[in-house]
């Protein structure tokens, strides 16, 4: 009467499910094969660290001195006498000279009619002091004779005339 019973219930069981009753009885019989399970063999490594070589110092000839001569001494010059409030020194004063076109001075020079320069045109690139050096003009007699320029000659514009006669301000 049990396997009735169970039979009768498997069916019931396996027809809601959609399984045959021939699946059902291969997972009870599967389900009842499983045996103890095999002991795992556990292996436990542990790594011995090898030695690591220590760096040793190896030692350097110590290079000879070698025996240099001193240079002479040169005295410094001596100091001329300072007087407070002294005459200033004339700066060389004379005609512009045309030395060339330089890459800090390469605009155009006027000339008069006796052909001394009296202008010249700044141009883009152009800076004063190598307008004054292309003119051979000091710089300090350069600004004297533009007081238009403004600071040491460090802003100097486009188009603007300096002036190259040494006899005339501008």
């Amino acid at each position: 009467m049990g396997v009735t019973i169970f039979r009768t219930f498997s069916h019931r069981l396996a027809h809601r499910a959609g399984i045959t009753s021939a699946g059902i009885v291969l997972v009870v019989v599967l389900a009842g094969c499983a045996g103890t399970p095999t002991p795992a063999v556990t292996v436990t490594f542990t790594p011995t660290p090898t030695p690591t070589p220590t760096a040793t110092a190896t030692p350097t000839p110590t290079p000879e001195p070698v025996a240099t001569e001193e240079p002479a001494l040169t005295p410094n010059p001596e100091v001329p006498e300072l007087v407070p409030n002294a005459e200033p020194v004339p700066l060389p004063q004379g005609p512009a000279v045309d030395l060339g076109s330089t890459p800090g001075a390469r605009g155009p020079a006027v000339a008069n009619s006796a052909g001394a320069l009296v202008t010249y045109t700044v141009v883009e690139g152009d800076a004063f002091f190598d307008i004054a050096q292309r003119f051979n003009v000091p710089v300090q007699l350069m600004l004297t004779m533009n007081p238009s320029v403004p600071g040491l000659g460090e802003r100097i514009y486009l188009k603007q005339i300096i002036n190259l006669d040494w006899t005339t301000t501008r």
